[in-house]
C-alpha cells in the first residue's frame, strides 16, 4: 500500500510536457548564510581578469552557440584561470550590494565550471566528470570546488542555494553555463553588477530565440528541458512557461507562440561545448 501511495505523489506532479526528471532536479534551498548584503555600498567587484579571458577563450559559432577553447584552458591559460577563480574566492562578498554580488555569484560559477572541465578534458560531456561524492555521481555538481568567507561550496550550491532562492530570477538559468551544447550560451564578457539586468535580458532573448530553447517543427512545440527540470522558476504551468517564451520571444517566433497552447516535449545535448573541431 505505501509503495503505491508513494506512486501516486511521484506522478501527480508531472503534467503536460513534464517528465520524471523533473522530481530529481535540485530544489531552490535557500542558504541565509548568504543573505547578508550592503545596500548602501557602491565598490564594484573587479572581474577585468575574467573578462579578458572570456574574450580571448570563447569562440562563437555560425549556428548561434558560443564554444570554449578547452584546450587553451587545460593548457597555457590554466594558471590563469587557476588565479581568477582563486580571486574570486578571495572576494567578501556579503559586503557588496544585491547586483555585485549576483554578477559576481555568476561569474564564478561560469569559470569554476571551466576550471573543472579544463582539469578533465578532454571528455565528451561534463556529466562524465563523475568527482562528486556519492555512489551515484553523475558529473561535478555536487563536488566542493571552491571556499568563499569560509564555506567551501559546490557549483549546486551556488546555484540552487544562494542563486535561484535569494533572487527568485528565472533569467539567472540563462546565464549561468553547464558546459554542454544544450544550455545558454557562455557569454563572451563578465556579468557586471551596474549591467546586469541588460546582461540577463540580453541572455534570455538569445536562448529563448535560439532552437535550443525554443523548436517549432509542424504542430510540435518542443522546449529545452531547463523548463521541464526547472518549470517552478518559469511559472509553475505549461501557462506560465507559454507566457514566459512569449516575453522574450521575436518574430518570426513570436507570431507562431502565439498560437500555442500546449508544449509536445523537450530536449537538451549534453555533449561538451568544446571549440575544438568546431571552427
Amino acid at each position: 500500500m505505501r509503495r503505491t501511495v508513494l506512486f501516486m505523489v511521484l506522478i501527480l506532479p508531472l503534467a503536460a510536457f513534464t517528465s520524471a526528471e523533473r522530481l530529481f532536479a535540485p530544489s531552490a534551498d535557500p542558504w541565509p548564510r548568504w543573505e547578508a548584503h550592503d545596500p548602501q555600498s557602491h565598490e564594484v567587484i573587479d572581474a577585468a581578469a575574467w573578462d579578458g579571458l572570456l574574450r580571448q577563450v570563447v569562440v562563437a559559432g555560425a549556428d548561434g552557440i558560443n564554444r570554449v577553447d578547452y584546450q587553451a584552458l587545460a593548457g597555457p591559460e590554466k594558471d590563469r584561470l587557476a588565479r581568477i577563480v582563486a580571486g574570486f574566492a578571495a572576494v567578501p562578498v556579503s559586503r557588496y550590494n544585491r547586483d555585485e554580488q549576483l554578477a559576481y555569484w555568476i561569474n564564478l560559477y561560469n569559470a569554476a565550471t571551466l576550471q573543472v572541465v579544463a582539469a578533465h578534458y578532454p571528455v565528451a560531456s561534463i556529466r562524465d566528470i563523475d568527482i562528486s561524492p556519492g555512489w551515484f555521481a553523475d558529473g561535478p555538481w555536487d563536488a566542493r570546488l571552491v571556499t568563499v568567507e569560509g564555506e567551501a561550496l559546490t557549483l549546486n550550491d551556488i546555484e540552487h542555494r544562494i542563486l535561484r532562492p535569494l533572487w527568485r530570477d528565472p533569467r539567472i538559468h540563462y546565464a549561468v553555463n553547464c558546459a554542454s551544447l544544450g544550455c545558454p550560451n557562455l557569454a563572451a564578457a563578465a556579468y557586471a553588477g551596474a549591467d546586469i539586468d541588460r546582461q540577463l535580458e540580453q541572455a534570455a532573448r538569445a536562448y529563448v530565440n535560439h532552437p535550443r530553447g525554443v523548436s517549432l517543427d509542424g504542430r510540435r512545440t518542443v522546449v529545452s528541458k531547463i523548463y521541464d527540470w526547472f518549470l517552478e522558476d518559469f511559472g509553475g504551468s505549461t501557462e506560465g512557461l507559454l507566457a514566459h517564451l512569449r516575453r522574450y520571444a521575436r518574430a518570426p517566433l513570436a507570431g507562431r507562440l502565439a498560437e500555442v497552447e500546449s508544449i509536445d516535449g523537450t530536449a537538451y545535448d549534453w555533449a561538451l561545448n568544446d571549440a575544438a573541431g568546431a571552427r
